[in-house]
């Protein structure tokens, strides 16, 4: 995966918070075993912590030294290409060019949403959450929250191959949940139910689905500013190190790994197979359309 070196990257749609100080109070999900436990009950890719019960965080306080950091660094394509941190910044990019276009294509308005970079743990308005949770969508201040520090976790832990299409499958697939948000669905998740055909399940699934719909036009989305793509390049095998991410994090896979047996009674994302699939689904057809995982 490959960026426009000359592209210009906007990080006002980024929020770094790296390094930053939560007063008071402490995070209700941990590391060590309660991290586990978060890995065992699927919660990563999740919506977020409100899900868990998690307190009513407070907000990070960034330090001086992370505040601006993201803002010195990602300034072009280039920077995307060489640091980690800056290529997460030109796929949120990317993703919300592709939609606010999608979304004026189909007579609608796209409200962008940041990310955040967080580190340790963050307050949000859906409660305290540390990175044991792993990358969520907090529909209550509709923003997405990532650890950069999940990547290595998802090679090293799951298994995933890795790759700069990896981090970028993650990123997209957080932004079909705001854009779920956006079109009213994101509630059919709610109703507590869990198992293979459960709204929780469904929900991810089409997450996966816009994921894929926005690799399929990545390449020809252009940049609204410069009127050329932002990812210059996307190969095929960019494409099979996003389905082995989309793998690597199934309900099953996860199951097998850290409990011994698969349950699917208890599924909440979706397995191995399914992800892929829908994941799939979405890049053939590059169509949203055909992302209807409720039917």
């Amino acid at each position: 995966m490959q960026f426009d070196d000359d592209a210009d990257l906007d990080t006002s749609e980024v929020q770094d918070v790296r390094g930053s100080r939560i007063p008071g109070g402490r995070a209700t999900v941990g590391g060590g075993i309660a991290g586990l436990i978060a890995l065992l009950l699927g919660l990563f890719f999740g919506i977020g912590p409100d899900q868990l019960g998690l307190s009513s965080g407070d907000s990070a306080e960034p330090t001086a030294s992370s505040l601006d950091q993201v803002q010195r660094t990602c300034r072009t394509g280039r920077d995307a290409n060489i640091r980690y941190d800056c290529r997460a910044v030109a796929v949120v990019n990317s993703v919300q060019d592709y939609w606010t276009q999608e979304f004026r294509r189909r007579g609608r308005t796209y409200s962008p949403s940041p990310t955040v970079f967080f580190s340790g743990r963050i307050g949000t308005a859906c409660g305290t959450a540390t990175s044991a949770v792993g990358p969520f969508y907090c529909p209550a201040d509709r923003k997405v929250y990532l650890d950069l520090g999940f990547f290595d976790e998802l090679r090293t832990n799951f298994g995933a191959s890795g790759g700069p299409f990896a981090q970028a499958y993650v990123i997209a697939h957080e932004y079909g949940h705001h854009v779920q948000d956006l079109l009213g669905v994101l509630g059919r998740s709610q109703d507590g139910l869990t198992g293979a055909n459960s709204g929780a399940v469904r929900t991810e699934l089409q997450a996966d689905c816009y994921a894929g719909v926005w690799a399929r036009h990545a390449t020809t989305t252009p940049d609204e500013s410069t009127g050329r793509p932002l990812v210059s390049s996307l190969t095929a095998a960019d494409i099979t190190d996003g389905l082995d991410a989309a793998a690597a994090v199934g309900d099953d896979r996860i199951q097998e790994r850290y409990q011994g047996r698969v349950t699917p009674e208890t599924w909440t994302h979706g397995s191995a197979q399914q992800r892929q699939q829908w994941f799939r689904q979405g890049y053939r057809t590059g169509d949203m359309a055909r992302c209807d995982t409720f039917r």
